[in-house]
């Protein structure tokens, strides 16, 4: 065990599935929430990245994705939350990293992050209310004031948090995405359904 909320590696009594332990951070709205998501957004750098940037001589730069937060993509995607990416700045490497996770919804260098995001919500005719997104800096107010549940990850800006409807136990970059995953498809109780196999 690591001991961090938001991570299961063990089975229940009996062998029956663990819930995730983040369920029991949260109240009936934000649970109220969480029960309508159908979409979840990320920023990348500070999200899906701790947010640092490694530049080398050639100019080119390269960035640390946790791969149990791409798990927690690939669980969502199973069972029929759609994920997609807003990023502010550009790289290569986020597109990698997009086209293994099998996220096709990917938009980099927005300096506006809304209108990215409004006109995916109108293309695919969902509702604001039925759509999540994280972030980790003012950047992502925005778009955050403008989702039905909107997070922020551990170790972002301290301006976020009044919005936010939820704060991560796990910093960006280091299983962030994975938690909120887990706490997703516990409320909606599609976590036996994706992960129950693991548990036999």
């Amino acid at each position: 065990m690591t001991g961090q909320m938001g991570f299961l590696e063990r089975p229940g009594e009996n062998g029956a599935v663990e819930l995730p332990s983040v369920l029991g951070r949260i109240n009936a709205s934000v649970r109220a929430r969480i029960e309508k998501i159908t979409l979840l957004g990320l920023d990348v750098d500070g999200v899906m990245t701790d947010g640092r940037l490694y530049y080398h001589d050639d100019g080119t730069e390269t960035k640390a994705f946790d791969v149990r937060d791409g798990h927690g993509i690939k669980l969502l995607q199973r069972a029929g939350i759609e994920v997609f990416v807003i990023s502010g700045r550009r790289c290569p490497m986020v597109a990698k990293r997009c086209e293994d996770l099998g996220i096709s919804e990917i938009v980099q260098g927005a300096a506006d992050k809304v209108a990215p995001l409004e006109a995916l919500l109108s293309r695919k005719a969902v509702d604001r209310e039925h759509a999540a997104f994280m972030g980790d800096d003012v950047v992502d107010l925005p778009v955050m004031k403008r989702v039905g549940f909107a997070v922020a990850v551990a170790d972002a800006s301290e301006l976020l948090f009044n919005t936010a409807h939820y704060t991560t136990v796990c910093p960006g970059g280091r299983g962030a995405v994975r938690e909120v995953a887990e706490l997703i498809l516990g409320v909606q109780g599609k976590w036996q359904g994706v992960a129950g196999s693991y548990f036999q």
